[in-house]
């Protein structure tokens, strides 16, 4: 499992519409660990907590890409609903 990136967090957040506590509820973390990551006051999170979010996501349909997995580099999508 690659890192997850603040950047990667924010952006699967916004592709649900959902708020900081949306995704702290759903992963069962800390509203203020999830806020100190995004934010960048902490550059890392737990394996656990990070595990949590990214199933969290992945639950609702995010996909998280590696490096050279589409052009642009790491980063996440939406699967197609199919």
């Amino acid at each position: 499992m690659r890192a997850l990136s603040q950047e990667d967090c924010k952006a699967a957040r916004a592709y649900l519409n959902w708020k900081a506590g949306d995704l702290a509820d759903a992963a069962g973390v800390s509203i203020d660990t999830l806020r100190s990551f995004e934010s960048g006051r902490s550059k890392t999170l737990s394996a656990s907590n990070q595990a949590a979010i990214m199933k969290a996501l992945e639950a609702q349909g995010i996909q998280f890409l590696e490096d050279g997995q589409v052009a642009a580099g790491p980063g996440v999508a939406v699967k197609a609903q199919g």
